[in-house]
């Protein structure tokens, strides 16, 4: 049992529902399995599940714990605070790839 830490954020959706309702109604919530540390009250960039740039998203609360199913999740609440332009998105992208979602080095 340990933390991962989401340094420099990366918050990248798995949920194609989740990400729609933080772009439609300006707050949501994501769910990731295993603990992890995100940076609450830090802006950070937001993915979609095919690792595109999609917005920039501040951190309200990351809750760790051990759900009814014995599994430990990370439950991160969040408020849109804009989203990317295309050209923002396309920069932002080629440098996730590059720095998080490319190779990984050993």
């Amino acid at each position: 049992m340990g933390f991962q830490t989401e340094f420099n954020s990366v918050c990248k959706f798995k949920s194609e529902q989740e990400l729609y309702e933080l772009l439609e109604y300006g707050r949501g919530k994501m769910v990731k399995s295993g603990f992890r540390v995100f940076p609450t009250g830090q802006k950070v960039f937001a993915y979609t599940p095919d690792n595109k740039a999609i917005a920039i998203v501040k951190i309200l609360a990351s809750i760790a714990e051990i759900n009814f199913q014995g599994e430990e999740v990370t439950q991160v609440e969040m408020e849109l605070v804009r989203k990317l332009t295309d050209e923002e998105a396309r920069i932002q992208t080629a440098l996730a790839h590059e720095m998080f979602f490319g190779e990984q080095q050993a």
